[in-house]
C-alpha cells in the first residue's frame, strides 16, 4: 500500500487536505471516504488497509474546519460546502484513475454528507456505504428548539450549542482514550452552523430517498447514542434501491469500525464490495 498526502482549493478558497492510498496490485475501483464530525481521515487507517487489500484506491479528505484542512474549527455556513468539496475530490480521483468505478463510504456526519452527495450525483457512483449515518438528528427535540437552532446556525454559525460524549464512540476504553488524546480531533462543542446544516439535510432525506437507486450497504450499532439508528432504518425502508443491505449490530456503539467487533464489521464491508469491483 502506498500513501500520499495532497491538497486542493475547496469552496470559497478553503484549503482541503486529503490522503490517497493506492494498492500494491492492479486497482479495482476508487473509494471516497467521508469521516465524521470533529475527526479526520487518518482515524481510518485500519479501514483503508482492508479496502486497499481489495485493490481499491482510497481518497479521504479532512473536511473543511477539521483535522489538517483550513477553515475555522468545525464552522460551516452551508451544507453544500461539504458536498461541493467532495465533488471536487471525486473529480480529482477519476482524473487520476480513469475508467474505474467510484464508491462512497461515509461515517456519522460523513454518512449524512455522503447521502446528500449520492442523491445529487448517483450517476457517478457504483455504490454507497453508510456507517452510523447521522440522518436523524431531531429525535427528542421540540420543534421550537429545532427552529431556533436553524435560525441561530444561519446568523451565528460559530456559536457552540451542544457537547458530544466521547465515551459514546466505542465500548473499547483504549479507543475512547485515543480519541480523547488525538490532537487532530476537535473536542469542543458542536457549533450552530453545522447543526443547522445537518438538520436541514435530514429534513430533506425522507422525500428524496425513493429516488436513490444505487447499491447500498447501511451499517449501525443498536446502542449508538450519538446517531440514532432510526435514521438508518428510515434509509433502509425508504430508499429506492433494489440492492440494499442493512446491518444492525447488536450492542455496538457509534463507531462500528472501532468497536471490539471491528473485524466482523470490516469483513461485512469487504464481502459487500468484492462482487461489485472491477476485478480482471
Amino acid at each position: 500500500m502506498q500513501h500520499t498526502e495532497s491538497e486542493f482549493t475547496g469552496v470559497h478558497g478553503t484549503r482541503i487536505v486529503y490522503d490517497v492510498w493506492r494498492p500494491d496490485g492492479p486497482p479495482t475501483g476508487i473509494l471516497l471516504l467521508a469521516h465524521g464530525l470533529g475527526e479526520h481521515a487518518r482515524r481510518y487507517d485500519h479501514v483503508v488497509a482492508r479496502l486497499t487489500g481489495l485493490g481499491l484506491v482510497v481518497y479521504a479528505p479532512d473536511h473543511r474546519g477539521h483535522g489538517r484542512s483550513g477553515g475555522k474549527p468545525i464552522e460551516l455556513r452551508e451544507w453544500s460546502e461539504f458536498t461541493d468539496d467532495l465533488h471536487r475530490l471525486s473529480a480529482i480521483a477519476i482524473t487520476e484513475n480513469p475508467g474505474l468505478d467510484r464508491f462512497l463510504l461515509g461515517h456519522s456526519m460523513g454518512g449524512a454528507i455522503s447521502l446528500s452527495y449520492a442523491l445529487d450525483h448517483q450517476d457517478e457512483l457504483a455504490g454507497l456505504i453508510l456507517s452510523a449515518p447521522a440522518v436523524d438528528v431531531v429525535t427528542g427535540k421540540s420543534k421550537v428548539v429545532i427552529e431556533i437552532g436553524k435560525l441561530l446556525g444561519r446568523f451565528a454559525p460559530g456559536v457552540p450549542v451542544e457537547t458530544l460524549d466521547a465515551k459514546a464512540v466505542s465500548r473499547d476504553p483504549a479507543m475512547v482514550a485515543a480519541y480523547e488524546s488525538d490532537p487532530l480531533v476537535y473536542h469542543g462543542k458542536v457549533k450552530a452552523g453545522i447543526a443547522r446544516g445537518m438538520i436541514i439535510a435530514a429534513e430533506s432525506f425522507p422525500a428524496r430517498l425513493p429516488s436513490l437507486t444505487l447499491p447500498m450497504l447501511v451499517m449501525h450499532g443498536t446502542e449508538d447514542h450519538l446517531a440514532d439508528i432510526s435514521g438508518s432504518r428510515m434509509i433502509a425502508s425508504r430508499a429506492g434501491s433494489k440492492d440494499l443491505t442493512f446491518k444492525a449490530y447488536d450492542g455496538l456503539y457509534h463507531e462500528v469500525f472501532n468497536e471490539p467487533e471491528q473485524e466482523k464489521v470490516l469483513d461485512d464491508v469487504v464481502d459487500w464490495l468484492r462482487p461489485r469491483l472491477q476485478v480482471t
